[in-house]
């Protein structure tokens, strides 16, 4: 059985219709602080399938122990977190507490279980500031520009001193780039409690009327189009990407892989391939830069490629497709 954390969020959810409709047996964990127990419901719905969910914190050693001692768990796929820049930067503690101190007390759980298969959400920010691209795996850590991207970083760090301690142990550490879309039914999709921090939901918030418009933040970039450039990622081809990486785990080790595309789109081209494929206007301002905001970025993307067999499939307009659907047919998300 494998064990999701943050398994009723974003990405946690679109991996675990992957998981089930490939035959894996989950149970999920969630504290609910970001996601909402209806993605559970309809989880079930497209899979036909039960899922055991409990509603807890990583950060509860009780609850954590109860839950390895009731299902025989295999292996976990590591969700739980905070995940946005602006609020990392308001809120240090919450991030280094939540993304950082519960990694590390959902591991000593499993050291106490005896599970030794691990899978880790990381980010390309821990490539830093300066990193060149497109960004390697084999390249070191950078410096990041937020207590978001450090919190990551330091995770990344402390399973690498973990494994060394516990040579037996398989984890994959995966870099996500930029997730956006949603799944093709409609059912589920991102679904922010507050004003988005992402571009995706800010764009369909405006279109369904949640928001009146998109600011671009700079468009005076060494870029394309003066807007910044980003590998935009299909989250179905990312839950695709755990997945892959779940049958490739036999050996012991630490694995890194990117997940994105291996190319990049600017912000413009994102809102005129939404409003290409949706035929629905966005309208915007321009605004200023954002501290932190790098001018482009993106995967090399080989190595998951050539290790895990895997490769995004689906194209910018499959996104921007999918994203618009989820949102017209939950104008307030999961509420």
């Amino acid at each position: 059985m494998i064990l999701l954390t943050g398994g009723a969020g974003y990405i946690g959810s679109h991996t675990a219709v992957e998981l089930i409709q490939a035959n894996h047996e989950i149970v999920v964990i969630d504290n609910l602080s970001n996601s909402a127990v209806e993605s559970i419901r309809r989880i079930e719905t497209i899979t036909g399938t039960k899922v055991p969910f409990l509603e807890g914190d990583i950060r509860d050693e009780v609850f954590l122990d109860s839950v390895f001692q009731k299902y025989n768990i295999s292996a976990v796929i590591h969700f739980a977190g905070l995940k946005s820049v602006s609020e990392s930067v308001a809120k240090p503690l919450e991030y280094y507490d939540n993304n950082v101190h519960g990694t590390m007390v959902l591991l000593r759980a499993m050291q106490q279980a005896e599970v030794k298969q691990f899978i880790f959400s990381s980010s390309a920010t821990v490539y830093g500031e300066d990193a060149p691209v497109p960004y390697l795996e084999s390249m070191p850590r950078g410096r990041a520009s937020n207590p978001y991207g450090r919190s990551k970083a330091i995770v990344e760090q402390i399973l690498t001193d973990f494994h060394s301690a516990e040579t037996d142990m398989s984890i994959t550490i995966l870099r996500y780039f930029n997730p956006v879309g949603a799944h093709s039914s409609g059912m589920i999709g991102e679904d922010p409690k507050d004003i988005p921090n992402n571009l995706m939901p800010f764009v369909s918030q405006v279109a369904i009327g949640r928001l009146d418009k998109l600011v671009i933040h700079g468009d005076n970039y060494d870029t394309r189009d003066g807007t910044c450039e980003r590998d935009y990622i299909h989250v179905v081809d990312l839950a695709k990407g755990h997945l892959c990486a779940l049958n490739q785990m036999a050996a012991a080790g630490i694995h890194i892989f990117n997940l994105g595309t291996g190319k990049s789109n600017s912000v413009k081209e994102v809102i005129e391939t939404f409003q290409r494929v949706n035929g629905i206007k966005i309208p915007y301002e321009i605004g200023t830069r954002r501290d932190g905001d790098l001018p482009a970025c993106w995967a090399c993307t080989e190595k998951a490629e050539n290790q895990l067999q895997w490769r995004a499939t689906r194209t910018l307009e499959d996104m921007m497709r999918d994203t618009w659907q989820w949102q017209q047919k939950n104008p307030n998300g999961y509420n």
